[in-house]
């Protein structure tokens, strides 16, 4: 019988558009699932925003997706060991404080940085692959550079360093090994990382090249 985690580990995986965060966020999420935890998915939450979204999304637009975003966070957290996010309240504050023009003009920055230490991890992915039209996120190069650099200078007044882990996007691939993150997870929350009845992870199988064996030459 599997043992469950005495409380919610929330992991959020943030950055801006276009850099494998989905990719990121299954991938990480069935590693956990294999360790026999219980896994919540949290989706990005503008792709539902009915007040638009990208260069055009105003002050409003991004305060909708805050709110909708710790909503969705209170409600899936409840019963389960590890709830997996894509996107946090830290880079939504990024696109906000953008479409604002710099500005907190709802004065929701008290509310980001006192959530922000509800998370446990967040791993932030770097953009250093192409954007990719998807059909619903800005292909700009430029928009996707502002983001970055608001979220630059914000990302440290909100994560402590211990808490934050980073990579590249072009690491994220499906070889990706997950596993080191599982267990740092676990370790932050003090629990076992794998779950009564499950195999524990399989170390790596090493084949040692064969030994030559000399060939005797024949006397005719």
């Amino acid at each position: 019988m599997s043992r469950a985690w005495s409380v919610c580990a929330k992991v959020a995986f943030i950055g801006s558009h276009g850099i494998r965060k989905t990719t990121a966020v299954h991938g990480f999420a069935n590693a956990m699932q294999r360790a026999g935890r219980s896994v919540e998915h949290g989706r990005e939450v503008v792709r539902d925003s009915p007040l638009g979204i990208n260069e055009a999304a105003t002050g409003e637009a991004q305060l909708w997706v805050i709110v909708s975003q710790i909503r969705q966070e209170l409600r899936l957290a409840r019963n389960t060991d590890v709830l997996v996010l894509d996107r946090g309240v830290m880079d939504n504050y990024a696109y906000y404080l953008r479409a604002s023009g710099g500005e907190d003009p709802f004065d929701v920055g008290p509310l980001v940085k006192r959530w922000s230490e509800t998370y446990d991890l967040v791993v932030r992915l770097r953009p250093d692959v192409d954007l990719r039209p998807d059909g619903v996120r800005s292909t700009s190069d430029e928009f996707r550079n502002e983001i970055e650099s608001i979220l630059d200078e914000q990302l440290p007044g909100l994560v402590a360093d211990r808490r934050l882990v980073e990579y590249d996007a072009s690491t994220i691939n499906d070889t990706f090994d997950w596993w080191p993150l599982a267990e740092r997870v676990a370790g932050l929350m003090e629990q076992p990382l794998f779950a009564d009845g499950v195999p524990r992870r399989k170390a790596r199988r090493i084949v040692k090249p064969k030994p030559e064996i000399p060939q005797l030459e024949m006397e005719m």
